[in-house]
């Protein structure tokens, strides 16, 4: 049996519990092509995690857009929520948020989301290393201002990576906290297409650069070191081997992924799938809908189709906001980066990425 929702427009999602409507109150132009937009709390106020994201919706050209964006506030500190938006060439939102949103605009918005958080104690004696390049100091920033108002006793080494002086997002900001937690914030800036004036390090953060400023902070023994990446994946890759090799556990290491490298799909399913139309059953928000999943479609896919609101945001397996629980049934999952092993152990899929294999599927979308 099939069922089918007229489509909401951005407006109307909020009677949905997952769903708010946030208005812009400030907008800080950051760099030449970065903003960060800044939102009155809502009532009651928007709870988050530091390093979380927020998928905003928005209607451009007539067509629903949705993306994430990280939090680059920290709810201990700043009393404004804020996303940044660096502008990507072509980008549809990534240009209207730089060029055409305002203060007093209501942006709809999927609550908040994300495993790249921390937990904080006021006992913690940890020395924290940041390696960022890029935008992907965004959720960094709220994370770091969380570690150095709650852990007294816990310092922050940053490996900073940027095209060049004039691109270098939360360089005040990053500055400001210098002279604020003197001794306990250490920011290593690297360029790769630096002015002619630029006397520090130079080229694209690799392994080498990394291991010797892993060494360094694994050398302040009397600190539990951590490590947070978030940049291109090649950057994260060698920063997950380097550290490996310098004994840093994988419990230690903690990414975010803000793309994922396109793939050319070769036929991934396993032998002896089943290349059939299937029914899946979803629960959403207190209600079930079954449909019939064609083997050219993801289950999300199928079920926007009939025009059925289920929660997505960057549709490549990434942001986890089409996660459900597999209930019963057996799905194949192209993409899963956005899952952490315990997620995966606990029957959570992406629906965005994840196709019917067999058995009666039924997904619980929480």
């Amino acid at each position: 049996m099939l069922f089918n929702l007229f489509k909401k427009n951005p407006e109307e999602k909020e009677a949905s519990s997952q769903y708010l409507t946030l208005q812009v109150r400030e907008v800080v132009r950051e760099t030449a092509d970065a903003v960060t937009v800044y939102f009155d709390q809502p009532e009651p106020h928007l709870d988050y995690l530091p390093g979380q994201f927020l998928t905003i919706i928005l209607m451009i050209n007539g067509k629903e857009e949705r993306r994430s964006y990280s939090l680059c506030t920290s709810p201990f500190v700043d009393p404004f929520p804020g996303i940044t938006v660096k502008r990507l060439q072509g980008g549809v939102v990534s240009n209207y948020m730089n060029d055409l949103v305002f203060p007093g605009k209501k942006i709809t918005v999927m609550r908040p989301m994300g495993n790249f958080t921390c937990d904080y104690h006021s006992k913690n004696r940890r020395h924290y290393g940041m390696i960022v390049a890029g935008s992907g100091i965004t959720p960094i920033l709220g994370i770091t201002k969380s570690i150095l108002i709650n852990e007294p006793d816990a310092k922050v080494s940053l490996l900073y990576g940027s095209r060049n002086e004039e691109q270098i997002i939360f360089k005040s900001a990053l500055e400001n906290l210098g002279k604020q937690y003197p001794g306990r914030i250490h920011v290593y800036h690297q360029l790769s297409q630096p002015g002619a004036t630029w006397s520090g390090t130079k080229g694209r953060i690799g392994a080498e650069e990394i291991r010797k400023f892993g060494s360094d902070l694994l050398a302040d023994t009397t600190y539990q070191g951590r490590f947070f990446f978030c940049g291109p994946q090649v950057m994260m890759e060698a920063a997950k081997n380097a550290l490996a090799e310098l004994g840093v556990s994988k419990e230690s290491m903690l990414t975010e992924n803000f793309y994922i490298d396109s793939k050319e799909k070769t036929g991934s399913e396993e032998e002896g799938d089943q290349q059939i139309t299937q029914e899946v059953t979803v629960l959403v928000a207190g209600q079930s809908y079954t449909f019939d999943v064609t083997p050219d479609k993801t289950i999300l896919e199928a079920g926007l189709e009939l025009d059925i609101d289920m929660p997505y945001s960057c549709q490549s397996g990434l942001c986890t906001a089409c996660r459900g629980r597999l209930l019963s049934g057996k799905v194949t999952m192209d993409e899963d980066a956005g899952l952490s092993e315990n997620e995966i152990e606990a029957g959570y899929i992406l629906c965005c990425s994840s196709k019917p294999k067999s058995g009666e599927i039924k997904i619980n979308i929480e």
